[in-house]
């Protein structure tokens, strides 16, 4: 896939990311699950490479903290997530790694790295691993469409071609 064919699919994928990041939840128990991000996270990180993973990732919060739909919570989460599952995924070629990296990335050291953000920044108090339920609850449903939307992808020759030449950066 050319530069320019990237390009287009980050543009395309930041702005489904943008527009429905807040429209689509599951509700678990007495939590809403929001997993398009993460979905999307998966998708770009298996079909485009690291360096666009994290543009789209931070382009989706940029646009969605200036439309008041998102929060800063969203830089660290998405961003570590995205870069998790795409190394993941260019080291082992199999995209239920690339899965686990948006759920670690995400749901553990985004949640972490969300901390001081909280503190130091918003004020706000909160304990060290407040964050890493919701993340992790988040990421796991996102992953997961995620996994089986390339995993429907992958039966397509063409793509499947398309996978095994990603490029390292």
């Amino acid at each position: 896939m050319g530069k320019t064919q990237k390009l287009t699919l980050t543009a395309m994928m930041v702005a489904i990311g943008t527009l429905t990041s807040h429209m689509f939840y599951i509700p678990i128990g007495f939590a809403k699950v929001f997993p398009m991000q993460h979905f999307i996270n998966v998708l770009s990180a298996v079909l485009l490479g690291p360096y666009y993973a994290v543009a789209q990732a931070f382009t989706v919060s940029l646009l969605r903290n200036m439309m008041g739909t998102g929060s800063l919570f969203a830089f660290p989460g998405s961003m570590i997530g995205a870069l998790l599952a795409s190394l993941i995924f260019l080291k082992t070629r199999k995209t239920l790694f690339a899965a686990f990296g948006e759920v670690i990335g995400t749901g553990i050291l985004g949640a972490l790295a969300s901390y001081p953000i909280a503190t130091l920044l918003l004020g706000k108090e909160a304990t060290l691993f407040g964050f890493v339920p919701a993340f992790i609850v988040s990421s796991i449903g996102g992953a997961a469409i995620g996994f089986i939307i390339l995993t429907v992808f992958q039966r397509n020759v063409g793509l499947n071609r398309e996978l095994n030449n990603v490029s390292k950066f």
